[in-house]
């Protein structure tokens, strides 16, 4: 799956009031708005795959009671870092990086962004692959398009999970996290599309494969701005990159503290 050429036309396909299903709050609507939102998926170039794996989506309730109830960015830095585990972080994050030291080399050479950050994504998002997520990604991200609370952030990464289906990228049971994140780096169906990378050159981006999924998180921070040879803390201009990652202070200058901490 070459997911590059697609970005030339991904904002077209969405832009303005094409999207026009009506949101709703509880589950009662889901369905009716399934069969609205599948017309303007066809318009947009959903094919047969997707259009069926949206037909099959069920109403996500755990993805809804997941997003009324975040927590973690409301926490200081410290009690963030924490419960994010980020001296296990850095510790396992140093070991990745000397036994794939080349690697991550390869990675800095072509998109400029140094191993600490890479790693530190990984590792914060995912445990470094070790739970990738217990939520179907077609369900929890088409049922936060329908909720009303962030209906027109989610309607393009719905979009985009549905194109993913029909490349074969997922399928209709792929599981991620509960906000319909993907891969080792959690991407976001849309991002996943727009900025993915076929590292191991098999035709094909596996964001269920480290070496994909990092090369495409490198991808996404390059085209967000960043600036290979320069830094990323406060202050440098890298900093305001990491908060395209994620948009959370406290995980901006975690990412900052651990990047450097793993690179050092």
């Amino acid at each position: 799956m070459r997911l590059s050429l697609f970005s030339s036309v991904f904002c077209i396909c969405l832009a303005g009031p094409a999207l026009a299903a009506p949101c709703g709050n509880t589950s009662a609507g889901f369905a009716a708005w399934k069969n609205d939102f599948a017309r303007e998926a066809r318009k947009a170039g959903v094919k047969k795959p997707g259009l069926q794996a949206l037909q099959n989506a069920q109403y996500a309730s755990r993805t809804i009671s997941a997003d009324r109830n975040q927590k973690s960015f409301r926490y200081t830095l410290e009690r963030f870092m924490e419960l994010r585990g980020s001296t296990t972080i850095v510790a396992q994050g140093r070991k990745r990086k000397a036994r794939n030291r080349e690697f991550y080399a390869a990675l800095e050479r072509k998109y400029g962004v140094p191993a600490g950050i890479l790693i530190a994504i990984h590792g914060m998002e995912t445990a470094f692959g070790h739970f990738m997520g217990d939520s179907q990604i077609v369900p929890a991200i088409t049922t936060l398009a329908y909720d009303c609370r962030r209906a027109d952030f989610f309607l393009p990464h719905a979009i985009g999970a549905l194109k993913l289906v029909d490349q074969g990228a997922i399928t209709a049971a792929t599981r991620g996290a509960k906000h319909g994140e993907l891969g080792h780096t959690q991407f976001l169906p849309g991002n996943a599309l727009q900025y993915g990378v076929d590292w191991g050159g098999d035709g094909r981006v596996d964001f269920y494969d480290m070496a994909d999924a990092l090369a495409s998180t490198a991808n996404f921070l390059r085209k967000k701005g960043w600036k290979k040879g320069k830094g990323y803390q406060p202050g440098e201009p890298n900093y305001a990159v990491l908060k395209q990652w994620n948009a959370a202070t406290v995980y901006q200058q975690s990412l900052a503290i651990m990047g450097a901490d793993i690179d050092r």
